[in-house]
């Protein structure tokens, strides 16, 4: 068996799916596994939400919810983006009985190994409420990078932060109370022990400069012990008597978690499974990758593959592909101040195609990158939908008078390019960044051989057109649909004949002139906060357009 599990770690359930997640882990788990597919392989895509994170607590205390009502609206929200932006995910894991099951039974087999050790550890302390401050109700300066922020995993260098080590710490609650540091003892994993084993694991394994920058920091000095409890009580309670009235840590729910979206998937594909990790098992012939951004990768990459390590019965991870910051407006997208762009907007504003297209072209694969509707629009316009509409026009006038014959040459070039879309795909080097621009180059190529097809040629373009919609189905997923009676790769490169069909054409974006900034469009009803968010420049709409299928005109 050859199958490949493909996993994004949950979102915190504290509102929607902005662009900024949906360029990074999301969008490229989903293309990945649809090339999966389409090359015959057995794919599973597992997310969801992450219900436990205190960052749910404070988001409800800020919006004036229930915390558990924010979770669930919120688990909604992310479900429609997903939807609307034709991200399929088949495993959709959130909090229930059969995760909390899981969750305990993993760390209940570390503790009976006796892989858990008992620690005491210094938190700060709230007086006025008695409470451990962790995470979202801590915030101060990073002790590695210096940076702003929480205690639990620094977003700007990725290292973890104990809440005790805090540079300078408030309580998010009570910035202005001052804080005591009290000590209690908490259940930890010692990471340390595993050292080599690690070493030799990220030795042999691909990496992004990002993620290699993290590794390498972090093991240039001894490995922290990372905590498995906390005490605090909004979480999955913790099953050991030694920490009575504490909770599992919420960063450690990971690797249970992407077991549990695993069998989730399976199961929605028509498995049936013995036990919830049975595809993790080591003898499972199950290939695991993970999309995530850098901050997410110190607890799964480092500390989840030392307790896979640690127990030995399941598969390790065989590469993790990280993201960075994708900004808006050159800040970084913040729901807290209204400086966002969700994904389910702006579906509803502009055929998806072109903003998947688009989020591929600037991924924030290497380094933080910037979206701005104006960018979109005419990088939509100049590379996308003018080209393409162009070529259907010409591959028109065609039908009805095949077969015609496919030349050698035309043959081979369609291979070629095939090969040159699966440099962006395949696992080893994948990159949306490098397939969107191939997808760019070979369509400006179709545009230029259209635009000089005759009699003898209208073959070789047929041919590597349809070779070519095949290849940038994981992206253009409704032209795709509308185009092809299935995605499947390679098609028929080696075709002697083709008979040209009617092809669909991709909708361009109306614009409107006048509007300061940029050349700008009419604004969607209901888009005003997102059109602030990025100045002058309005939404875009294409009059009846859908998520589903509003990227392609009559």
């Amino acid at each position: 068996m050859d199958r490949l599990v493909v996993i994004s770690p949950a979102p915190t359930a504290n509102g929607d799916l902005h662009l900024g997640h949906l360029a990074g882990p999301f969008l490229a788990a989903d293309v990945c596994t649809r090339y999966a597919r389409a090359t015959g392989r057995e794919a599973l895509y597992g997310t969801g939400m992450h219900f436990t994170q205190n960052y749910v607590v404070t988001a409800a205390r800020r919006l004036g919810v229930a915390p558990e009502d924010l979770r669930e609206r919120s688990a909604e929200q992310v479900r429609q983006t997903f939807t609307a932006m034709g991200v399929e995910v088949d495993g959709f894991g959130c909090l229930g009985d059969r995760f909390t099951e899981l969750v305990t039974g993993f760390y209940r087999r570390l503790h009976g190994l006796g892989l858990l050790e008992l620690r005491t550890v210094r938190f700060p302390y709230l007086p006025s409420t008695g409470e451990y401050l962790t995470d979202a109700y801590l915030t101060g300066g990073c002790p590695f990078c210096l940076a702003h922020g929480n205690a639990g995993i620094c977003e700007s260098c990725g290292l973890p932060i104990a809440p005790g080590d805090l540079l300078d710490p408030r309580s998010t609650v009570c910035p202005d109370e001052p804080l005591e540091h009290r000590e209690t003892d908490i259940l930890v994993f010692p990471v340390e022990r595993y050292r080599a084993e690690l070493e030799a694991y990220f030795a042999r394994m691909p990496m992004r400069p990002g993620m290699a920058r993290l590794i390498e920091s972090a093991l240039a000095g001894p490995l922290p012990d990372f905590p498995i409890t906390q005490p605090a009580s909004w979480g999955i309670p913790a099953p050991f008597p030694e920490v009575a009235g504490q909770v599992i840590y919420p960063h450690m729910e990971g690797m249970p978690w992407s077991m549990f979206t695993t069998a989730l998937a399976a199961e929605k594909r028509g498995a049936v499974l013995t036990v919830d990790d049975e595809l993790w098992h080591a003898d499972a012939g199950t290939t695991v990758v993970y999309f995530l951004g850098l901050d997410a990768t110190y607890p799964f990459a480092i500390v989840g593959t030392a307790m896979l390590t640690a127990l030995g019965e399941h598969v390790l991870p065989a590469q993790y592909l990280t993201n960075e910051f994708y900004e808006l407006a050159n800040e970084k997208f913040s729901t807290s101040r209204g400086h966002v762009v969700s994904g389910r907007e702006l579906a509803a504003e502009v055929p998806r195609d072109l903003i998947r297209f688009h989020l591929c072209a600037t991924s924030p694969e290497y380094q933080r990158t910037d979206f701005t509707r104006e960018a979109l629009l005419r990088v939509s316009e100049t590379r996308l939908t003018g080209p393409w509409n162009r070529v259907a026009a010409v591959v028109d006038d065609w039908v009805d008078r095949g077969p015609l014959p496919v030349s050698e040459t035309a043959r081979r070039t369609a291979r070629r390019m095939a090969e040159r879309f699966a440099d962006g795909y395949e696992l080893r080097r994948f990159s949306l960044t490098a397939a969107a621009s191939t997808l760019a180059e070979q369509l400006g190529r179709l545009d230029r051989l259209a635009a000089v097809a005759t009699a003898e040629t209208a073959g070789d373009l047929c041919h590597q057109v349809d070779v070519f919609l095949r290849c940038a189905a994981p992206i253009l997923i409704d032209l795709a649909a509308a185009a092809l009676p299935d995605t499947m790769l390679p098609g028929h490169p080696d075709a002697d004949t083709v008979i040209p069909k009617r092809l669909p054409r991709l909708a361009a974006v109306a614009r409107v002139a006048g509007l300061a900034g940029a050349a700008g469009v009419a604004q969607a009803p209901g888009a005003a906060g997102a059109s602030r968010a990025v100045g002058a420049v309005g939404a875009a709409r294409v009059a009846g357009a859908s998520g589903a299928a509003g990227a392609l005109a009559p």
